[in-house]
């Protein structure tokens, strides 16, 4: 009697205190998915602490950090009270299994079982897409106050992990919907600019770089704190005809991933749409259904994948307005990419957040029935990369199975003059019914697949004695950032006779994180990708080639074979500098223009009122030359404890040729409703402490420019596209904001770039000395200037017409190429004779040879082969042979530049900066 009087006590006291928790309704006077009504954050900032403060045994409170506006990002950690009391051990426990180090089996099987599975719900990260930020406030609110026994499992067996990931969006996003009095005219689409103070969309394209304080604030929980088994990431819209997208995804998956987290994709996808069919939600596409896929890292999900996380990501419609599901006539078949499909209909705000709900509760009571098992597996998945790493391995790449092929038609050829085979019997039989025993022979698999030069490596060494260390320090950071063990070398040491000195970094490839140190060193391998054969090829999803130690010109040895030395292996998380002492210069001192943040101290020199000069002449030419002066070696010792920066003190002034760098006035090219690209550039102007100015449409057009700007940038997809007149292919996809619906502080922003209205200003400019500097599609410019160039990507009809070069031909989606670099040329100082290059369809030209030999263009790089690939996918490169990626032209008393590759692209590619930053002196 005592023991259930107990009992019934502790229930009571359990219902009483989950029935504090307001609902939230009472907290934002209307409920959670009511049509017409957003809440902002400060709201749902407010409402969070007061479930927290009101059920304190479930929920704790954790600010992760400062968003780039300074609001506190805010995580909630929910579980069960006797959870709480060990959630330091249950961290521990998770931590420990995804990094698989120095586990035995038995203690693994031990902590599976004594564990807590971690589950990360996120919400938010892209504004506009409102039900995925409401969804975390109405799943918060039904975990801490059902009493159901599902909900019971659920906290008794996880630990959940509630993040939102862009406050500062949804404050703008919901203050500008609710501002209309009228619910009927409140809409999303005229918002003034992008929903991240910098970024906007891009937000989910930084997590293995990490630039944004929310990326890093995300990227530490995710990858060192925590390391989660499973990360569900809300977003919106499904296709349409659908009510959403989400797992398993299309192929391709990137071939590094380790098979238990595909797999491991598909049982928490079975378990999300069986759920959302037996309540009768139907709609839920999947596979080929939509264009989401597991190849891509970078993305808020997609980056866990490589670190064996099970990361999944869904795409809802929906939203506060009122909308319909579109009669799609093939979305109405049932088959394997959508069971159950959704007939037309209204939908509602509300129907979106019980969806959401839905499916969040899948996946945690999947947590809740398997989290030994989610535990183990992480383990596992650890262990094998760390075997991987440990021995050798080569990963299956198209590439090598292609090798494998050509290897044998060769062989077939030459011994049966190719009278067809094991090829040819494969592709008539893909499914291997006829032909169940036929095969090639092995030694074609073992001429590639233990060919020893082919083998994955062991790790990598990164020589402290590159010529930008500090930049590479930083490509280093970002892979602590994202949870990569890093070992330093404590003295110089010798590996495969090569010197190498103290201060390297070495990452070695036998740890639990291997698919993202392949993924972020080794070149990507997309696989060719069409509809159907002959046909256009399926655009990946975002890019198919991205190798960061490209993209940021970072020098590093690959190694086959195990090593070791005199390492230090640093902490997790730990973030590396490079404190540099500047040495007394009696004579003054030079900054080598290879570091990128010698562009940083210079800028910071001349805001001191101290001098600086550039060499133009001989070896030093390009490097900045500072006058010794007391104020001078104080800003410099400040930069290069800072940024690493290395200086050297002369004894004497140079003798070489000089002329004094002066600031110039710098502009941006922005638009209403705010330019991703421009905003990246916006955000790395900042890093580099450059003064700029953002400059809109209206300014442009309004004229007399010289007289405000030195320089003016415009980013990709700011100068419409050339066609003798204002045609622009993309017009039918924008939407044009009408000014009397927005409020006048706006409308100095609002416009666009206009063929009649904009060239005549920009022309005027550069007659006049200014300079323009164009970056990918916004080289339309050279023609609307009438520049004796033309497309390098085109080809001649039947009827003699010229036109661009179908995708079937040639297509080469986010890739890195390989480029030629004029290094002496100004424009191109501190470059190397080669660059890395990130390509999105980008511009190439061919120049005329005689404007050429005249001095009026100049070429700043080209393509020298048929084979620029390095890292991605380029179908018909051939075609790039000779083109020309970058030049410069006079015009009149100034210059254009123009750049076709993405030479700023995500604040990612450091190795192309000082084409942008050269033309900002």
């Amino acid at each position: 009697m005592f023991k259930r009087l107990i009992f019934i006590l502790v229930c009571v006291s359990v219902h009483v205190s989950r029935a504090q928790v307001p609902t939230p309704k009472e907290h934002f006077g209307f409920a959670i998915g009511d049509d017409y009504h957003l809440a902002n954050y400060t709201q749902t900032e407010a409402y969070f602490k007061k479930v927290a403060q009101a059920v304190p045994n479930l929920v704790k409170l954790q600010v992760i950090g400062k968003t780039e506006e300074g609001r506190d990002q805010i995580m909630m950690i929910v579980t069960s009270a006797d959870n709480h009391k060990k959630l330091d051990r249950y961290k521990e426990i998770s931590t420990k299994m995804a990094r698989a180090e120095g586990l035995s089996e038995e203690q693994a099987r031990a902590m599976a079982a004594e564990g807590k599975a971690i589950v990360w719900i996120d919400g938010g990260i892209h504004s506009t897409e409102m039900v995925a930020t409401h969804q975390l406030i109405e799943t918060l609110y039904q975990v801490t106050t059902r009493t159901d026994a599902e909900t019971k499992r659920i906290l008794d067996n996880v630990v959940i992990l509630f993040t939102h990931i862009n406050p500062d969006g949804q404050e703008l996003v919901a203050n500008w919907y609710m501002r209309e009095k009228d619910p009927t005219k409140r809409k999303m689409e005229t918002i003034p600019r992008l929903y991240h103070k910098y970024i906007g969309h891009d937000n989910n394209r930084d997590y293995f770089m990490l630039n944004m304080k929310e990326s890093q604030n995300v990227g530490r929980q995710l990858f060192v704190e925590w390391i989660p088994q499973i990360m569900y990431n809300h977003h919106q819209r499904g296709p349409a005809g659908s009510v959403l997208a989400g797992p398993p995804y299309r192929d391709p998956f990137n071939y590094v991933f380790d098979p238990m987290m595909v797999t491991g994709i598909d049982a928490l996808g079975a378990a999300m749409y069986n759920r959302l069919n037996a309540e009768k939600k139907p709609g839920f596409t999947r596979l080929n259904g939509s264009s989401f896929s597991t190849w891509y890292n970078g993305g808020l999900r997609t980056t866990t994948h490589f670190h064996n996380m099970i990361g999944l990501l869904t795409e809802i419609i929906g939203g506060p307005t009122p909308e319909e599901v579109p009669l799609v006539p093939s979305r109405l078949i049932p088959n394997n990419n959508t069971p159950n499909p959704v007939t037309p209909q209204k939908w509602h705000f509300k129907q979106s957040i019980d969806y959401s709900v839905s499916l969040n509760f899948a996946v945690l009571d999947y947590a809740a029935r398997n989290s030994d098992h989610l535990l183990y597996n992480i383990y596992s998945m650890g262990k094998n990369s760390i075997e991987r790493g440990s021995s050798d391995y080569w990963t299956p790449y198209p590439k090598r199975i292609e090798a494998i092929n050509t290897a044998y038609q060769a062989d077939q050829a030459k011994t049966r003059g190719a009278r067809g085979g094991g090829v040819a019997a494969a592709a008539a039989d893909p499914m291997g019914w006829g032909s169940r025993s036929a095969g090639m022979p092995l030694k074609f698999y073992e001429s590639v697949m233990r060919d020893p030069l082919l083998r994955d490596p062991r790790g990598y060494i990164i020589p402290a004695n590159q010529a930008d260390f500090a930049t590479a320090t930083k490509f280093v950071n970002a892979l602590i950032r994202t949870g990569i063990g890093v070992e330093k070398a404590t003295t110089d040491f010798t590996i495969a006779g090569k010197k190498y000195p103290a201060g390297s970094f070495i990452v070695k490839t036998a740890q639990a994180f291997r698919p993202h140190i392949i993924d972020m060193f080794e070149p990507q391998n997309y696989p060719n990708d069409f509809q159907y054969p002959g046909g256009p090829p399926i655009r990946p999803y975002d890019a198919a080639g991205w190798t960061l130690a490209y993209q940021m010109g970072v020098t590093f040895d690959r190694m086959l074979e195990g090593f070791d030395g005199p390492f230090q292996r640093l902490p997790y998380g730990e973030l590396q500098t490079i404190p540099a002492k500047v040495a007394a210069g009696s004579g003054g001192y030079v900054l080598s223009t290879k570091m990128n943040d010698a562009f940083l101290a210079v800028n910071d020199l001349q805001k001191a009122g101290v001098e600086v000069f550039r060499i133009t002449q001989g070896s030093e030419m390009g490097n900045f030359y500072v006058p010794a002066s007391a104020k001078a070696k104080a800003t410099l010792d400040q930069v290069a404890q800072s940024a690493g920066l290395r200086v050297t003190g002369l004894s004497k002034k140079p003798t070489q040729a000089m002329e004094k760098v002066k600031p110039l006035r710098v502009a941006l090219w922005d638009t209403y409703g705010g330019s991703m690209p421009s905003g990246w550039v916006r955000w790395l102007m900042e890093q580099y402490h450059f003064p700029c100015n953002v400059v809109y449409s209206k300014e442009i057009d309004a004229g007399n420019l010289k007289n405000k700007y030195d320089v003016i940038v415009f980013v990709t997809r700011a100068i419409p596209v050339y066609r003798g007149a204002d045609n622009d292919p993309y017009a039918a996809f924008r939407t044009e904001t009408k000014e009397e619906e927005i409020p006048s502080e706006f409308h100095p922003t609002m416009g666009r770039i206009t063929a009649n209205q904009s060239i005549a200003p920009l022309k005027a400019f550069l007659e006049a000395g200014g300079k323009v500097v164009t970056i990918g599609s916004s080289t339309n410019l050279a023609y609307h200037l009438g520049l004796p160039v033309r497309s390098a990507l085109s080809e001649l009809t039947a009827t003699g017409e010229e036109r661009e070069l179908p995708s079937g031909k040639y297509y080469v989606p986010g890739s890195i190429l390989r480029v030629s670099v004029d290094s002496s040329a100004k424009a191109s100082w501190g470059l190397p004779g080669q660059a890395d290059v990130y390509f999105d369809n980008s511009p190439v030209f061919h120049l005329s040879s005689e404007a050429v030999a005249k001095g009026h263009l100049t070429p700043l790089a080209w393509f020298p082969n048929n084979k620029p690939l390095r890292s991605g996918w380029a179908w018909g490169e051939a075609y790039l042979q000779d083109g020309v990626a970058a030049f410069e032209a006079k015009v009149g008393q100034g210059k254009l530049y123009a750049f076709g590759p993405e030479i700023t692209f995500r604040a990612q590619s450091h190795g192309t900066f000082k084409w942008l930053f050269n033309q900002l002196y």
